[in-house]
């Protein structure tokens, strides 16, 4: 297995392929259906002529900058394992400082209570099925994979059952197929009875669920479309190649869907509601001019620096 690693690593290197060595190991891994530790232990393992061939093939695709993560089907996202496929985006650790907020302010703000939660744009599902699972995981009184902890004895009753019905989440998406992804994901990591799922644009599926009612939501998450026509040239080939377009690209400045995004929000949000929207850190001023002409609607307006150190993602609560 190392001779094909030593074949793979430099053919991707020699193409441009991002984290080449990297990229091998998971190629190989998946091929083998073994995590990528074995393949160093498993040094005597001979390849089947039928892997190599998917390997082949597979190398073949990456050193054409498809993404790892659509060649292997899933990547890992806030501790937890996601199904992705070309209807979705990949999901990014960027995104994963809004799972933290949401999480952070759940625990310190609700104080382990119940929770109403849209996400906009939802994709696989990672966002939302995240913050769920977190949650659940705290109510129960057991350890989140990331960022909650378990509640203490004085926030729950010892050795009840844990009532989790009242954790409630509305996940849209543009595309059926991504929803289907989504729901995979759902039942996966446990959570599938606390989600419901709308296709359509924006606000539009909210209007379709009695689960909904205007001014009942507690947490609004989106990771909209969001760059712009200008910037659009300069995204990474393998993205801009791959990843679907509708997810990414948002108009002139970036804002054609963050723009009514922010503008409906309060209608759907209870006073103290939480706003959590990612953007692109270049769009940082502009979108807090857009919440500052509503400051009626809005308070402790600001975007908060991602894993990375870029701002990322809008916070804001309802009046």
């Amino acid at each position: 297995m190392r001779r094909l690693l030593a074949w793979i690593e430099p053919h991707l290197a020699a193409r441009g392929v991002e984290s080449p060595r990297l990229s091998a190991e998971i190629l190989l891994a998946h091929v083998l259906d073994r995590d990528r530790v074995r393949l160093y232990m498993d040094v005597a393992y001979e390849p089947s002529a039928r892997e190599r061939d998917a390997l082949r093939e597979l190398v073949t695709r990456a050193s054409k900058h498809e993404p790892i993560q659509y060649l292997v089907g899933a990547w890992s996202f806030y501790g937890r394992r996601f199904e992705l496929s070309r209807a979705t985006l990949i999901p990014r650790p960027a995104t994963e400082t809004l799972v933290e907020t949401a999480v952070t302010w759940w625990r310190e703000r609700r104080a382990g209570g119940s929770l109403t939660m849209a996400d906009i744009g939802t994709g696989t599902g990672a966002i939302a099925v995240s913050i769920v699972a977190e949650i659940l995981a705290a109510r129960r009184g057991k350890a989140g994979l990331r960022g909650c902890r378990p509640l203490g004895q004085t926030e729950r009753d010892a050795g009840a059952v844990v009532d989790t019905t009242d954790v409630r989440c509305l996940a849209t998406d543009l595309v059926p197929d991504a929803l289907d992804v989504a729901r995979r994901n759902a039942a996966a990591h446990g959570v599938a009875a606390n989600m419901e799922w709308r296709a359509g644009s924006l606000f539009e599926p909210f209007h379709q669920t009695p689960v909904l009612q205007r001014g009942s939501l507690d947490l609004l998450v989106s990771n909209p479309p969001y760059i712009s026509d200008a910037e659009w040239n300069d995204v990474e080939p393998n993205v801009r190649d791959y990843e679907p377009s509708t997810a990414l690209r948002a108009g002139r400045d970036g804002l054609d869907v963050i723009r009514p995004l922010l503008a409906e929000a309060p209608d759907w949000l209870t006073s103290g509601g939480l706003l959590l929207v990612e953007i692109a850190a270049s769009q940082r001023d502009a979108v807090l001019a857009l919440l500052a002409g509503r400051s009626s609607d809005w308070r402790d307006a600001t975007v908060l620096k991602d894993l990375d150190g870029h701002w990322r993602v809008l916070r804001a609560e309802r009046r």
